[in-house]
């Protein structure tokens, strides 16, 4: 990856680590093989700490117009960090690899007023990762055969530990 493109990769993290977020509804995708089901997780831009004075609905706009983007990468990245070949695509994968900017904006779209992720299997990872954002501050984020992996990621994201003491 060139150091520009990694140097708007940085800027998109670092812009969506200032996203404040809340879940506001989650299904379970169930599939043919039961083992394989997905999630579909519904979410809200949100006022941070500071901004908790102001209007909701209004810090939720404000937020998708500087944040979006950012949020829709760095989901992005954690998809593919978390990602596995499955049983062709292991002839693609490499261990140590990383999401690329190309790979980002290859699959990023604006459709019917939203901007949207779709990423199916990138260079052997199997990531089944579909993000929509809209203008007033929502997110949908859907993963198939993912488990809840979609959940760990968006804790990562708010900073929670993921560790548990074993008893």
């Amino acid at each position: 990856m060139s150091d520009e493109a990694r140097m708007i990769g940085h800027e998109l993290l670092r812009t969506a680590t200032a996203v404040s977020f809340r879940i506001t509804e989650q299904d379970v995708l169930s599939a043919p093989d039961p083992a394989e089901f997905g999630l579909r997780i519904e979410l809200k831009f949100v006022p941070s700490e500071e901004e908790i004075d102001l209007d909701e609905d209004d810090v939720a706009k404000d937020t998708a117009e500087w944040g979006a983007l950012g949020f829709l990468f760095v989901l992005g990245v954690l998809s593919f960090a978390d990602a596995k070949p499955r049983e062709a695509s292991a002839l693609d994968y490499e261990q140590r690899d990383e999401f690329r900017l190309a790979d980002f904006i290859e699959r990023l779209r604006f459709v019917r007023g939203e901007l949207h992720f779709d990423a199916d299997y990138v260079r052997g990872r199997r990531m089944k990762t579909r993000i929509a954002a809209r203008s007033n501050g929502t997110v949908t984020l859907e993963t198939i055969g993912r488990g809840k992996a979609g959940l760990r990621w968006l804790e990562r994201l708010q900073g929670k530990n993921l560790l548990q003491v074993v008893g």
